[in-house]
């Protein structure tokens, strides 16, 4: 589970960001919150809106760079330990002035385990890694240990690790973190590990992730697949690949016989739901994190609230599994569906950097948090909210236009 992520000097963003999954201290949905006891309750769901070129897509690259950065090397030598959903992204640093150009791209990352809450910090430039660290703290417990601390070619081992025999000679493009992964079995660092390999990043428009979906689903997941799209109102009995044709078929019940339909004939919304729902389970089931990009393109605003509502679900989301998602769709913009806090924009300022924040964190002219009562997406167009302020771009155009 993510606590908090911060960055710098990543694509559009150029100064220190900082994404936190840490719940605010406010009244709403408290009983969705993921809780666990002596530390602060986490967010299940956080949306980010905002104009196209705002940031919002450049924030999950710059988390998945991160996982990339861990996991890739890992991935590569087939060490990995759990089946991974993942893509490659490559660092890219702030490319609008030459100072940040020629600086190293920074990334700071808390997560949980079970039993303990870990610090990844990582700095990186043309690939060769600068800094590197990695701490943990236990659940309740005041001081926090040192797993290892890199400056360079300099590895200074923690504690935990000193007494091990390990090699510090690593390789300046290698993080040490996946060098100790790759090639011992440390509890700890398995267990830090694991929360990078458990990310789940969706990307619908490649092709090649589609294909590896298609494959035959086990008994049980295949079933609440269909329970899923059921409940969802799409009336759906069977569904089958066939190997040799690489082609999958769905079966519907119409007056009490089924009918073999194929896929390519379903909705762009019903196919998008057969790439996104296998995962949704997989999370729920294991408490995983998904990173979604655009996930209501193609879909029913309906279909979005539902499965945003399985994450909240705490009787059904058991495993704290978190979902981070980019959403143009305003119709769930809504205090009946999110907390202040899960809400997020993102937007350019006149420098042309992105800078996010939360709902929460706007303040009024009287300097007060926005209510929970108010209308979210009214007043995100009508531009009180600074991200996307295209109706109070059309009112003032009208009103120049009839002066």
């Amino acid at each position: 589970m993510i606590s908090k992520f911060s960055f710098q000097n990543f694509r559009s963003y150029k100064n220190e960001t900082v994404f936190d999954f840490q719940a605010a201290a406010i009244p709403e949905f408290d009983d969705n919150l993921i809780k666990r006891e002596k530390v602060s309750s986490l967010l299940p769901v956080s949306v980010i809106y905002g104009p196209n070129g705002g940031g919002k897509s450049n924030l999950l690259m710059a988390l998945v760079c991160l996982i990339s950065i861990v996991t890739n090397p890992i991935y590569q030598f087939n060490k990995n330990r759990k089946e991974v959903y993942q893509q490659l992204v490559f660092n890219e640093p702030y490319m609008f002035d030459d100072y940040s150009f020629n600086e190293p791209t920074v990334f700071d990352l808390f997560f949980r385990t079970e039993k303990n809450e870990f610090r990844y910090y990582i700095s990186i430039k043309d690939n060769i890694i600068i800094d590197e660290c990695l701490y943990k703290r236990c659940y309740g417990g005041k001081r926090t240990a040192t797993i290892f601390e890199r400056n360079r070619n300099k590895i200074r081992l923690g504690a935990s690790l000193k007494a091990k025999s390990l090699n510090t000679e690593v390789n300046p493009k290698m993080p040490y973190f996946s060098f100790l992964a790759i090639n011992y079995n440390l509890p700890v660092i398995i267990e830090a590990e694991s929360q990078f390999e458990s990310c789940i990043i969706l990307n619908y428009a490649n092709s090649e992730s589609e294909k590896k979906l298609f494959l035959p689903l086990e008994n049980k997941r295949k079933s609440n697949m269909l329970r899923l799209m059921n409940d969802m109102g799409i009336d759906i009995s069977d569904y089958m690949y066939e190997d040799e044709k690489e082609r999958l078929y769905i079966f519907r019940n119409i007056k009490g016989k089924d009918y073999r339909l194929s896929f390519v004939s379903e909705s762009a919304g019903t196919r998008k739901l057969f790439f996104v729902l296998p995962f949704i389970i997989l999370a729920l089931e294991e408490g995983r994190l998904v990173i979604i990009d655009e996930l209501d393109a193609k879909l029913h605003p309906k279909l979005l609230k539902y499965i945003i509502s399985l994450f909240k679900n705490p009787d059904i989301n058991k495993n704290g599994a978190q979902l981070l998602f980019t959403s143009h769709d305003l119709t769930t913009m809504n205090s009946r569906i999110f907390r202040r806090d899960e809400i997020w924009f993102s937007a350019l300022n006149s420098s042309n950097e992105s800078e996010i924040y939360s709902l929460y964190d706007i303040r009024t002219e009287e300097n007060k948090h926005v209510n929970n009562t108010a209308s979210y997406s009214r007043q995100y167009l009508e531009g009180r909210y600074g991200a996307d302020p295209y109706l109070r771009a059309i009112l003032d155009w009208r009103n120049d236009n009839e002066s």
